[in-house]
């Protein structure tokens, strides 16, 4: 099937560009999912700076509410121990150190049946009786009444005095006195680190100086209790103050910036929405400009392929005709060759049956009076009107005298005009074969007997031969192919008569026709003096000739390779100098052509 370039642009086109719309259908997918991403991706960060921010400003405000708190306990603490310390705190501590505290501590753990270690009920009730002691101290009710006076009016709400055995020796929960608190972490620094500590705890309900309160928040300070003028550790404070007003303060502080953060995300979710609708509006105008773009391209582009199409095809049909006018410049070059031959052929019947007829035509004359005897013989038959014929010789005999026995023999006539038919038959077989050979009506495809082609060929080349060269005919069963018939007999003739010119002498060429793998093979092989190395690769080439001018045009054997391209087929070469060539065309057999051999 001939190429079919608007065909061919069409649907290579149209396959690109939806290829192309697809891409670009899917990347602006992709390209809004990437910016949904993007968006949701800065959402989320803004969110998390959003939060991030309040936790570290709520963390702030606790650092800051234990900071000052505990500065203020630390205040605190020291106004306290300098006004109660010498009168009331020292002589108090001092008579509780009397108090033993390790035969409580040696008292045993309890042990489950985990292995897990509990706090006996007896070391509970050891401890319990030793502040119950403490507080049998004759200096313990002034002391208690002085801490419950200084605290009455300010945000402590407990107050804890800590040995340094870690033994709580005064609270102002007075159940609490006598406990252990040497495993303390808080009493821990405090005593023997000298650092203050706070942590902010919550309490449902809880013992204070006004009574007891519930659901309260409060900061628990640990805070090392100095002997004035020294630095020396006398005992520890735990001061509980309350600061659920702080924190509720804070709390809607905090509240009032999550709202501002959540209005603020709310905004940011708005105008990310607001963008995402603006870039896929922009995307579709894109992708539509783009639609528009490649459509006027292609109707652009097929324009200029449907003209170069015209052209191409117009100069496929120049170039047709002009192989055309080549081929048959090229078969009347090779007819030009060829007419002393056929003018011999046809010279010598012509000749000799001329020469026959008028003999014939002398010997016929001698037939003129035996034939006015017969006629005259006739007329008495006719006068005896029935009755018996009775013919005297003797009348007839003078009108039979010129009449000879050789006069009489029709024979030789008759074998001169058999000649003369047979020269007829020759002439008219020269010209059948020649007007085979020349016919131009074989411009279209058709199915053709190549061995009758070939035949034709080699009997047309016979007559331009020389006597001293043999054409044979060595042709093998071959199925009809589909071809144009004309073209392949110019392809034989030229690569025949080549083969018989290149014959210096006597020489054999040999014409023979196979299948080989599916194709039909064509050898036109001759004995002559073989192509020269020089000349081998220029052979095909057009114009290119070796002869001498006038005697040959140099499109013969470009001719001959470009028809049988045209046919899809090729045309191979061997050569040896000296010894001779070997022309090999291969032609393929139409799928729709015939199979039975001929």
């Amino acid at each position: 099937m001939p190429f079919q370039l608007v065909r061919s642009f069409t649907i290579a086109s149209l396959t690109m560009f939806v290829l192309v719309a697809a891409v670009l259908t899917v990347l602006k997918a992709k390209e809004g999912e990437f910016f949904e991403e993007a968006q949701s991706q800065q959402i989320r960060f803004f969110n998390s700076v959003q939060e991030n921010f309040a936790r570290q400003q709520d963390q702030a405000a606790l650092r800051d509410l234990l900071s000052i708190h505990e500065s203020a306990n630390v205040s605190l603490a020291r106004l306290f121990a300098n006004s109660l310390w010498e009168r009331n705190f020292a002589p108090y501590v001092a008579r509780a150190q009397s108090l033993d505290v390790d035969a409580c501590r040696a008292l045993p753990d309890n042990r489950s049946a985990a292995g897990k270690a509990g706090t006996p009920l007896e070391r509970k009730a050891c401890f319990s009786e030793i502040g119950r002691k403490l507080e049998a101290f004759k200096e313990f009710k002034e002391l208690d009444a002085r801490v419950f006076e200084a605290m009455r009016r300010s945000s402590v709400f407990k107050v804890k005095v800590f040995d340094l055995r870690g033994i709580t020796i005064y609270s102002s929960e007075h159940g609490q006195m006598g406990e252990d608190k040497v495993s303390n972490a808080g009493w821990i620094g405090a005593a023997l680190e000298g650092k203050a500590s706070s942590e902010l705890i919550h309490r449902d309900r809880f013992s204070a100086f006004e009574g007891v309160v519930e659901n309260r928040d409060l900061i628990s300070s640990y805070l090392p209790i100095l002997a004035p003028g020294s630095e020396q550790i006398v005992a520890v404070f735990e001061v509980y103050a309350d600061v659920t007003p702080f924190l509720a303060q804070m709390k809607n502080t905090s509240d009032t910036i999550k709202n501002a953060a959540a209005a603020n995300q709310s905004k940011v979710e708005q105008v990310a929405e607001e963008n995402a609708q603006a870039i896929g509006r922009n995307a579709k105008y894109l992708l539509a400009s783009v639609v528009v773009m490649l459509a006027l391209l292609f109707a652009s582009l097929f324009a200029i392929v449907r003209r170069a199409d015209r052209i191409i095809v117009q100069q496929a049909k120049d170039r047709e005709r002009a192989l055309q006018q080549s081929a048959q410049s090229e078969k009347m070059a090779s007819l030009g060759q060829m007419v002393a031959g056929v003018t011999h052929q046809l010279n010598t019947p012509l000749a000799f049956s001329k020469n026959n007829v008028s003999m014939a035509m002398e010997i016929l004359k001698s037939f003129e009076l035996p034939l006015k005897v017969a006629g005259a013989f006739g007329k008495k038959v006719a006068e005896a009107e029935g009755d018996y014929l009775t013919i005297d010789l003797a009348e007839m005999r003078p009108q039979l005298a010129g009449v000879s026995e050789v006069d009489a023999d029709v024979s030789l006539p008759m074998e001169m005009l058999g000649d003369t038919l047979n020269g007829l038959e020759q002439m008219r077989e020269l010209v059948e074969n020649l007007g085979a050979f020349t016919r131009l009506d074989r411009a279209m495809l058709a199915s053709f007997n190549l061995n009758k082609g070939l035949h034709n060929v080699v009997y047309l080349s016979r007559s331009v031969a020389p006597a001293s060269v043999t054409i044979v005919e060595d042709f093998g069963r071959l199925p009809m192919m589909e071809c144009n018939p004309s073209q392949l007999n110019q392809v034989f003739l030229n690569l025949i008569n080549n083969a018989t010119q290149s014959i210096s002498g006597t020489g054999t060429v040999t014409v023979r026709s196979r299948t080989d793998g599916g194709r039909i093979r064509v050898d036109i092989i001759d004995t002559g003096s073989g192509i020269p190395d020089a000349i081998l690769p220029h052979i095909f080439e057009t114009y290119y000739t070796t002869k001498a001018a006038g005697a040959g045009t140099g499109l013969g054997l470009a001719i001959a390779r470009e028809i049988v391209q045209e046919h899809g087929g090729e045309i191979r070469l061997e050569t040896t100098p000296g010894v001779g060539t070997s022309f090999s065309v291969f032609l393929p057999i139409a799928a729709h052509s015939s199979n039975n051999p001929v």
